[in-house]
């Protein structure tokens, strides 16, 4: 039987006087939670956070907004699930330039300039990001923890053990870079500096007393 709650609502797109789905972005089949994200991050990108309730959402996808209930109960659990998504793609970028750098020292340099970079190139989903509490969420729904943001604090943990095998402590070690580079990222969020991806560099390769 057909999925009537996640089929393309007509009766939608002719009350929005148009009499027609919309021609881009509608979802016809398949993983409604990933094209409702998909078109989360499509408004974050275009600066249109302002808008990422489910009703608009939905008329993104050419739903309507009662399908989505299955998915996100609440718009706190889209804005969730949309700060999930986007810790998971900064832990993708990080693990990305940790390998292409080589890993070891090279490797966790290169994954602090990742962080900054996507801060600069995302900022919405940045500041969205790393605004929700999900843990303490995920925690009192009972539901089993997927907090995105741990792929890149493990990533972060791992490189610090690599780039100073020597370390008292990974977990300070960890922090402190964090804290670097998230001050950082923040500092040309707020236009307090300009980006300038040479003196990211720069500041980066500064960790730990002139880490290169």
């Amino acid at each position: 039987m057909a999925d009537k709650g996640n089929s393309v609502n007509m009766n939608n797109a002719k009350a929005r006087g148009d009499g027609k789905p919309r021609a881009q972005g509608a979802y016809h089949h398949g993983d409604l939670r990933a094209a409702v994200i998909a078109a989360g991050m499509k408004r974050l990108a275009e600066g249109d956070e302002s808008e990422l309730g489910l009703r608009a959402l939905a008329r993104d996808v050419g739903v309507s907004a009662t399908a989505l209930y299955r998915h996100f109960p609440d718009k706190e659990a889209l804005l969730d699930a949309l700060a999930d998504e986007g810790l998971r793609r900064l832990g993708a970028l990080q693990a990305q330039a940790w390998l292409k750098a080589g890993g070891a020292s090279a490797g966790f340099k290169a994954t602090g300039i990742a962080y900054v970079r996507f801060a600069h190139d995302e900022p919405a989903l940045f500041r969205l990001s790393f605004t929700r509490k999900i843990p303490e969420r995920y925690r009192e729904s009972g539901a089993a923890a997927s907090d995105g943001g741990e792929t890149a604090y493990n990533l972060l943990r791992a490189g610090v053990g690599e780039a100073l095998p020597g370390v008292k402590d990974p977990d300070i070690a960890a922090l402190h870079a964090w804290s670097l580079v998230h001050g950082l990222a923040m500092l040309i969020l707020d236009r307090r500096i300009e980006w300038d991806e040479q003196k990211v560099a720069d500041v980066v390769g500064l960790t730990f007393g002139g880490l290169a």
